[in-house]
């Protein structure tokens, strides 16, 4: 597997300096990466009626939210949180759906008040709350109704959303007759289908199975009597964590849109990882090495599942590179950080030049699902961010100080 630093991520020296003047661990961003990953949906989408919704639960940081609005993107938010983060980044209501499996009373109060494009209603309770309260706000709420098509994303297990089996959405055969209930219940407007088989989709069969189901659905409501306006064909889309390739958004494109051409259908998009993935990079510090008798290496960095959760959860696979390699013989380490769980491991067996104390690491593709799900645990303060744009660079987020981090604490 190739180890070394793709074109796509900022030159060394701009590394360097960001380590040296911001400190480690910092997550990097750059916003030229981000721009390509958008143009390319919207130039595989043109042919079809479409509106691409960035998934704020990839990476909800305010300045790439903001980044992702300006260059078209509209919003789909899975909390209430999410939300707010969407209109402080200048979203308006009708350009954010409201999607996730429990939302609470709060949150669908504040979404029917603001007038959201959508709330994705996991089923026919969340659909009668969703009408209560539109009805005591004196207001109708656009809905669409999750579909599950028991579609296997052939993905981990922990990100697959479309099977019988996951919490997510309501079972394909029921939809019809639970919009037939729904249809003409006071306070509810159905205008949508929503379907999502689950996440790092690396096949386009079960994206295209999904859309094609969607479609015969929508056309056998339509046949109801209930106008769908649009389908919302979810996200999903993979990037290479590894160098493998993978379907790139027009081959995603050319794969969904024949089930929606000549059907009235616009559709909704919802990447989120495909757009931030491969713009991420978490840059870190060896700060211990050791040797047993055996020969196995230990490199220890000051980052860790605090900062990037995902191989101790998914044993997800990162590249991990010096980002000023030294010359002699590539050696297997493992390389881990510093919390005490023998989970907290980002690779076995990794072979890298040889490494020294203080040595800057680059941890790659980690610009979705890493800051965002970066804990305290340790009582280790959330880290910095920084976005790189073109030659200049800036901090987007400062580190969290400990001050910070107890200020809620009676």
């Amino acid at each position: 597997m190739p180890e070394t630093l793709p074109l796509t991520v900022p030159n060394r020296a701009t590394l360097l300096a960001i380590a040296a003047e911001v400190g480690t661990p910092v997550y990097v961003y750059d916003a030229s990466v981000i721009r390509h990953a958008y143009r390319a949906f919207a130039e595989g989408l043109a042919p079809h009626p479409h509106a691409i919704h960035y998934a704020l639960k990839a990476n909800s940081t305010l300045a790439l939210v903001r980044l992702l609005r300006s260059l078209g993107a509209q919003a789909d938010a899975n909390s209430g949180g999410e939300i707010e983060v969407a209109l402080r980044a200048g979203f308006i209501p009708d350009q954010i759906v409201f999607t996730g499996v429990g939302k609470t009373a709060d949150e669908l109060d504040r979404a029917v008040s603001l007038g959201v494009k959508a709330i994705n209603a996991e089923s026919p309770g969340e659909l009668d709350r969703i009408a209560a309260r539109a009805v005591a706000q004196s207001t109708t709420v656009r809905v669409a109704l999750r579909v599950n098509p028991d579609i296997d994303a052939k993905s981990h297990p922990h990100i697959s959303t479309g099977l019988k089996t996951n919490k997510f959405g309501m079972p394909l055969e029921q939809v019809r007759q639970l919009y037939r209930d729904h249809a003409r219940q006071p306070g509810l407007e159905p205008v949508a289908l929503h379907i999502h088989v689950g996440s790092q989709i690396t096949s386009l069969d079960p994206l295209r199975r999904a859309a094609d189901r969607a479609v015969a659905l929508a056309r056998d409501l339509r046949g109801d009597g209930i106008q769908i306006e649009y389908l919302d064909l979810g996200g999903g889309l993979g990037i290479s964590y590894d160098g493998t390739p993978v379907p790139t958004p027009a081959e995603y494109a050319a794969a969904i849109l024949p089930a929606v051409r000549d059907t009235g259908f616009s559709i909704v998009v919802e990447p989120g990882r495909a757009l931030v993935g491969a713009a991420g990079t978490l840059l870190t510090r060896v700060i211990d090495l050791k040797q047993y008798g055996d020969g196995l290496r230990f490199a220890v960095l000051d980052a860790g599942m605090t900062e990037l959760m995902r191989p101790a959860l998914y044993g997800a696979f990162h590249r991990v590179v010096p980002v000023s390699p030294r010359e002699g013989a590539e050696q297997p380490y493992e390389v881990v950080g510093p919390l005490c769980e023998s989970s907290d491991i980002f690779g076995h067996d990794r072979r890298l030049p040889p490494l020294e104390v203080e040595d800057v690491m680059a941890i790659l593709d980690a610009g979705a699902y890493g800051s965002v799900m970066a804990s305290t645990y340790n009582r280790r303060p959330l880290l910095p961010e920084v976005l790189i744009d073109g030659d200049a660079w800036k901090v987007i987020r400062r580190r969290q100080t400990i001050d910070e981090l107890l200020s809620t604490e009676l």
